[in-house]
């Protein structure tokens, strides 16, 4: 079981990693790292912004300080000058307190300047970086935009792209479609003429029943304008015509006979 999981989870990552890259985009890929940079880079500003905030603020405190401290110096002076030693001493003890304030300010100010100066040349080294990365990331965006572009291109002049290869599918069923009826066409004209298939309507006539149609047509016409003839003359028998010819016996003589139209 343990084997079959492991199989089961190795096959599950690698379609999981497939999908994942047909899904990917390379161009959203790169600004979403810019992105993740940018908010970096302005992390580090604010620190650098706070940092320098403190260090303001000790420089403020240390005016401050050095301040009372002159101030404690010349009550001092003062003090001794009107022979009041201990109020002297007093104003002077107090400024050697505010000295070891001062004292302590400026070594935390000097640490704060120090790593202010670290935070803005980071800061420095960060933007140039995210500068450098942006204009890689705006090169290779352009670049495979125009190789997709140009992939799509080649796909539609093969033909082997989804869009147009259903397109090629679709002209060569057309095709393959018209060509069957063109040949059924062919096959039935050819079965027509040759009498194979019959007429249901009996109206279709091939080239040798229409001509022997005609002559028997013809042939009635003529027969039946001959025995008019002979009715008309007096005569009691019809001619006989054989082979389109008037048999033996002396013909009557000729008269007048009325004409009449073919129809």
């Amino acid at each position: 079981m343990s084997g079959v999981m492991k199989r089961m989870g190795l096959i599950f990552r690698a379609k999981a990693n497939k999908a994942l890259d047909r899904a990917e985009d390379p161009r959203e890929t790169l600004d979403y790292s810019y992105q993740k940079q940018l908010e970096l880079l302005q992390k580090v500003r604010r620190g650098v912004a706070d940092v320098a905030t403190s260090r303001k603020r000790l420089e403020l405190q240390l005016t401050e300080l050095q301040k009372k401290s002159t101030t404690y110096e010349d009550q001092g002076r003062k003090a001794l000058a009107l022979g009041r030693e201990d109020l002297a001493r007093e104003a002077l003890s107090r400024r050697a307190a505010l000295q070891q304030q001062v004292v302590d300010l400026e070594t935390q100010h000097t640490q704060l300047q120090g790593e202010e100066e670290k935070l803005t040349l980071a800061s420095q080294r960060l933007q140039a970086k995210v500068d450098a990365f942006r204009t890689k990331k705006e090169t290779i965006k352009a670049t495979y935009t125009a190789a997709q572009a140009q992939t799509q291109i080649g796909e539609a002049f093969s033909g082997i792209s989804e869009e147009m290869g259903d397109v090629g599918m679709a002209i060569q069923r057309a095709e393959d479609k018209t060509e069957q009826l063109r040949a059924r066409a062919g096959a039935l004209d050819e079965l027509m003429a040759s009498g194979a298939l019959d007429d249901p309507s009996g109206l279709a006539k091939d080239d040798l029943q229409a001509e022997l149609d005609r002559l028997s047509g013809g042939s009635d016409v003529e027969l039946e304008l001959q025995r008019m003839k002979a009715e008309l003359a007096g005569g009691s028998s019809t001619p006989a015509i054989e082979g389109g010819q008037q048999g033996s016996g002396q013909s009557a003589p000729p008269q007048d006979t009325p004409r009449f139209d073919k129809q």
